[in-house]
């Protein structure tokens, strides 16, 4: 007796005709959540923006605008402002005081930093942790507690009118932090590739030269960054250390334009502009690496 196989019905393939399934179209409740989470992300974001822009907008208005104009369009535009103050002013010579104070400050934070941080991420000793604290602590003086003293010193050494003493004060005034974010990042790279390097017959300055420089580059930057930023704006520094005109940075300088009568606030805002044109394009270079830098320098528990 023969057996009759059976068939089994098998699905039909999946093509493209195939029905699709359904989509789901947002309900009413959540548009309304969806259009609540843009005006509560948006609304802050957009107030902030134009709290901070019409500043700038304002500066640059005065600073391009013809004298006695009232229009809030710079039309036609004029450079007459920038000219009184980089000629008549004296602003060329405050900028170079300003960029050769800034690019010290810069080097040598970066440095003793780079060197101090290492030390302390990679050697142990007594009191390191208190160390760290009394660091710390260091940034909660202000600075003008520290005039009377600074300018003592700097009186018996011969700085004051001066422009090292402002760059031994604001590399001294950075160091402390710049260390810790420097220990911070440098605590994150294994020790392990510094060992490699030592077995393969590097000693520990070339091995510091060969592994941990390229690595540390976003912290580098960083570290730079903020000490020519704060080296750029500081003001009160130079005002207390310097009384020689020759020697005026551009923060400095900015103040003596406002006279006790009458303010060119053309030439005023011409000056502002000048002031904020490095750090504008300091940050525009480092950006990428602020953030890395900066999170990979925090320092944890």
């Amino acid at each position: 007796m023969s057996t009759v196989p059976t068939v089994t019905e098998r699905p039909a393939a999946a093509g493209p005709l195939a029905t699709a399934a359904p989509v789901r179209r947002p309900t009413a409740e959540r548009r309304r959540r969806e259009l609540r989470d843009r005006v509560i992300l948006y609304v802050p974001l957009s107030l902030y923006v134009i709290f901070t822009a019409v500043p700038f907008y304002w500066m640059l208005m005065f600073a391009l605008r013809p004298a006695g104009s009232t229009s809030l369009v710079p039309w036609p535009i004029t450079f007459e402002h920038f000219h009184t103050v980089w000629v008549g002013a004296g602003f060329a010579i405050f900028f170079k005081n300003s960029v050769f104070v800034a690019v010290m400050s810069l080097i040598l934070t970066t440095f003793v930093a780079l060197l101090g941080g290492y030390a302390i991420a990679r050697y142990r000793f007594r009191g390191k942790a208190l160390f760290l604290i009394i660091m710390l602590c260091t940034q909660f003086i202000p600075g003008a507690m520290m005039l009377i003293p600074l300018f003592d010193i700097f009186r018996t050494v011969g700085l004051i009118n001066s422009l090292g003493s402002l760059i031994v004060a604001d590399t001294v005034f950075q160091l402390p932090l710049s260390i810790i974010l420097m220990f911070g990042f440098i605590r994150n790279v294994p020790v392990e590739l510094e060992e490699a390097a030592w077995m393969d017959g590097c000693s520990r300055l070339r091995g510091f030269r060969l592994i941990m420089l390229p690595l540390m580059r976003p912290a580098i930057v960083a570290v730079g960054s903020f000490a020519f930023i704060n080296a750029w704006n500081n003001f009160l520094f130079a005002l207390m250390f310097l009384n020689i005109q020759d020697r005026f940075t551009v923060p400095v300088g900015l103040g003596y334009m406002l006279g006790e009568f009458s303010v060119d606030f053309g030439a005023l805002a011409a000056g502002g502009v000048v002031a904020a044109l490095p750090v504008v394009l300091v940050f525009a270079y480092v950006q990428k690496f602020l953030v890395q830098g900066l999170s990979a320098g925090a320092v944890k528990g």
